[in-house]
């Protein structure tokens, strides 16, 4: 169909020029595509309209059709107020990569009688020919996008498999030239991140070895913009978050592992979202290499470490192993009701110092029973801490001896960043 074809029924309402581009670095980039797109508005008007319109807020979205466009939104309004006339796209793939979302825009277009046009002619989807020419164009648009899309998949992960995919490493590991993992040169960085396992050995509690680092007043490294990678360190007093990532992290332990996690698709609201980071159990992750590169722990002590920590945690499956959580109560955690079976819980009780109490009282609030049993903690106290003083007397000694070479290592540790700190300051 040529320019002088179209009715001026179609002219004398509004000409919509769609603008977008997938990606931010698309659009910082690749300027020449922009330019070609905005100049569809001359095109427009060559064609004879008067009102033209450009949307370009969906420059930097996706049409896969997993990311909200609000472009694309207000067109289709549009069209379904019959203002629109034609929509103009540089080519199929601008207006939509799913097959869903491109037929219904020609579907809109059929019955308002509004025409496509891109760099080839104007379509009018009313007419067979034309809707089959735009259906096959949106098939193969979206066919490329699927495509482009596993071929860059499996790419990765054939390169992943030989632990030559370049992924992000955590603090105390640099890429050098090459496949090569190498840890960080810094010395500084190596003992931070060597006084954690350390730590964690001796006191086998993640929180624990936290507290330790504030109160030795301990630095951790840490990017100084973790959006970015080579971004320049800074030295901050640690958290928690980096204590546990690194315990949990394989890498320190000389794995290369690809796949920890995985995307979920849901429908909302009649739109597909996509979330990334649900993590997945070590025996589906897609790569695993051990002995990948240097580590500061072996594959058996990052074992012990995740098991530790399992153990650890507070919010475990019935029957798993209890542990107190502050409180006076001598026994928290590890007393169960003789009648029903269930673990005892303390409350505390009176004006401060408020006096502990074992009681059993959950099946009043599952299933309205009445109380199993209640008692004051002080006499059970007392005898379980007596016969635990006359069980450990007699290494009472040697229990000194090894609280001193513990404070002496604990010291020496101290020393130790301090020398590196100021090694590295001057």
């Amino acid at each position: 169909m040529n320019r002088t074809e179209l009715p001026e029924t179609v002219l004398q309402r509004r000409a919509i020029v769609y603008v977008r581009q997938s990606t931010v670095a698309q659009v910082q980039d690749n300027v020449e595509s922009q330019r070609r797109q905005y100049a569809l508005a001359d095109l427009a008007r060559a064609y004879g309209f008067r009102d033209v319109v450009t949307i370009d807020e969906d420059l930097g979205r996706s049409a896969s059709g997993t990311i909200a466009r609000p472009g694309f939104e207000a067109l289709v309004a549009q069209l379904c107020q019959g203002r629109v006339g034609a929509v103009f796209c540089l080519e199929a793939s601008r207006l939509a990569r799913n097959g869903r979302e491109w037929h219904h825009l020609l579907e809109l277009c059929g019955l308002v009688d509004a025409r496509v046009v891109d760099g080839d002619g104007a379509y009018d989807p009313s007419v067979p020919n034309d809707r089959l020419l735009l259906g096959l164009k949106g098939t193969i648009s979206e066919f490329e996008l699927t495509l482009m899309r596993r071929r860059l998949i499996d790419g990765a992960q054939a390169k992943a498999r030989r632990g030559e995919l370049h992924i992000p490493v955590p603090v105390g590991y640099l890429w050098a030239q090459g496949p090569a993992l190498e840890i960080d040169p810094d010395r500084r960085v190596q003992e931070a991140i060597r006084t954690v396992f350390r730590l964690f050995a001796r006191l086998e509690s993640a929180r624990q070895v936290h507290l330790s680092m504030c109160r030795e007043r301990h630095l951790f490294p840490r990017p100084s913009d973790g959006k970015r990678w080579g971004a320049p360190r800074c030295w901050t007093p640690p958290t928690y978050r980096n204590i546990i990532s690194v315990l949990q992290n394989p890498v320190y332990a000389g794995v290369y592992a690809y796949g920890k996690s995985t995307q979920r698709t849901q429908l909302v609201e009649g739109r597909l979202t996509k979330s990334y980071g649900h993590p997945r159990p070590m025996h589906l992750w897609t790569v695993l290499l051990r002995d990948h590169h240097a580590g500061y722990i072996r594959w058996e002590e990052f074992e012990r470490n995740q098991e530790r920590l399992r153990r650890n945690a507070h919010r475990r499956p019935a029957g798993s192993a209890k542990s107190a959580r502050g409180g006076g109560a001598l026994l928290s955690g590890l007393l169960r009701c003789r009648r029903c079976g269930r673990m005892l819980l303390v409350a505390y009780t009176g004006r401060p110092p408020r006096r502990a109490r074992y009681l059993c009282h959950r099946g009043r609030e599952a299933h309205g029973t009445a109380p199993c049993i209640s008692f004051g903690s002080s006499r059970p106290d007392d005898l379980v801490a007596a016969e635990v003083l006359r069980a450990v007397a007699p290494v009472a000694v040697e229990a000194a001896i090894a609280a001193m070479d513990l404070a002496q290592q604990q010291h020496a540790e101290r020393r130790r960043a301090l020398e590196l700190e100021k090694e590295q300051a001057n």
